[in-house]
């Protein structure tokens, strides 16, 4: 894997509006041929309290022609909800898989904890995910599994518990989510909101450090995505750790995030304490977080 990495260029050797070989542009971010791509990038970083639990150091990843993160420079705070926001199909899910190492870049460098994650050998790979719990977009339940089971799953595969333990913690985590009475109900048998708390308890059951959210509220009307967003809260109130959040949902941000970081174009915007990023005058920014049809960011 370090065989692999290449360290990041110096920005001035990454100029995203260059077009090689002085012909075609490059594809960044789903836009072809835009003649200033990065005019609302101001790249500002606003302070916040603590160190960053998760950092992309000038991450380029591409897919053929397509240049999905183009130089990415972002920081997420040790023990806060943050949450990663953009447009659709702007790379914040492959920003997951980034911090996950399901995916390296093509440049630059991802640190958890510090950590190089393309520099870690598959075994110290596999240590460093143990810190993660993950809730994505449907819950990913296995389907041949009662909930209970589901949620056990990654005790039964990575501790050496027993059954008798395993249960305790099993319940403990259901209780929390509200599913305690639905624990012998197979996935087939939930509803949709059902199904994304029982993977956010199956994401807490090792007691993760990080836990990363891919689009939670994706496929919930606004109500179950209120009592999701609160339950998060809640749950973040009581256990700590750092939470990043992968949404489009303005509404949730709004509920949930501690710091928020804007996404487009494979590039930050802007990020910071959430409170400051809705007071931001940045024309993009100002747009995204109020959902106005005029501004920067069109139908492309």
């Amino acid at each position: 894997m370090s065989e692999q990495y290449e360290p990041a260029r110096a920005a001035e050797e990454r100029d995203p509006t260059a077009v090689p070989g002085g012909a075609e542009s490059e594809t960044i971010g789903g836009a072809v041929g835009a003649e200033d791509p990065y005019q609302f990038h101001r790249g500002e970083n606003r302070k916040h309290d603590g160190r960053d639990a998760i950092e992309f150091i000038g991450v380029r990843k591409a897919f053929g022609r397509n240049v999905v993160l183009n130089g990415l420079d972002l920081g997420l705070p040790e023990g806060q909800i943050s949450m990663i926001l953009g447009p659709s199909g702007t790379g914040k899910s492959v920003c997951i898989k980034h911090i996950v190492g399901l995916m390296y870049p093509d440049e630059g460098d991802v640190r958890v904890f510090g950590q190089s994650v393309p520099s870690l050998s598959d075994d110290e790979l596999f240590e460093l995910r143990k810190r993660f719990g993950v809730l994505f977009q449907d819950g990913a339940l296995f389907g041949s599994m009662n909930l209970y089971d589901n949620v056990a799953f990654p005790l039964r595969q990575h501790t050496d518990k027993s059954e008798e333990e395993i249960r305790e913690i099993v319940m403990r985590r259901l209780r929390e989510v509200g599913l305690a009475d639905a624990a012998e109900k197979m996935p087939n048998e939930l509803s949709g909101g059902m199904r994304k708390r029982a993977g956010f308890a199956r994401a807490l059951v090792l007691e993760p450090d990080i836990v990363l959210f891919d689009e939670p509220d994706s496929g919930l009307d606004p109500v179950r995505t209120a009592l999701l967003c609160e339950l998060i809260r809640e749950v973040h109130e009581e256990n700590g750790g750092t939470y990043v959040v992968i949404t489009h949902d303005i509404m949730s941000a709004r509920r949930l995030a501690d710091y928020i970081a804007v996404l487009w174009r494979g590039r930050i915007v802007e990020s910071g304490p959430a409170e400051e990023l809705f007071q931001s005058d940045n024309p993009f920014v100002r747009q995204f977080l109020t959902g106005d049809a005029r501004g920067p960011l069109g139908m492309e």
